[in-house]
């Protein structure tokens, strides 16, 4: 009984950290080119979620070779990427379809 309740509060406890995990999450939106914001804010040495909404009317791209991403995006889609916990720094990304524009140029910072 006592390895029963041991379990459960185990997997309880495993639940919230995943639900924490998922909970942490930044926001971009790509526009034909112009990505709002272009510099995300994210805590160092924990798992994020970039979730990437274009709503634009072209296809857009995110890309960080850094961060070892690359998803692309249709015109009125929203994707979610999954980054594993990072060191403190910046990492930049881009809208590859639309990178040599400044507007499509951004940087993740971890603190």
């Amino acid at each position: 009984m006592l390895v029963k309740r041991f379990a459960v509060v185990g997997a309880l406890l495993l639940s919230v950290g995943v639900a924490q995990a998922e909970d942490l999450s930044v926001k971009v939106e790509f526009k034909d080119g112009v990505m709002t914001p272009q510099k995300l804010e994210v805590p160092a040495g924990k798992p994020f979620v970039i979730e990437v909404s274009n709503t634009g009317k072209s296809a857009a791209e995110f890309e960080s070779k850094t961060l070892k991403q690359e998803k692309v995006v249709a015109p009125g889609k929203t994707v979610k990427l999954k980054v594993k916990a990072v060191k403190a720094g910046e990492y930049k990304f881009v809208d590859e379809f639309h990178e040599n524009l400044p507007t499509a140029q951004g940087v993740i910072i971890a603190k």
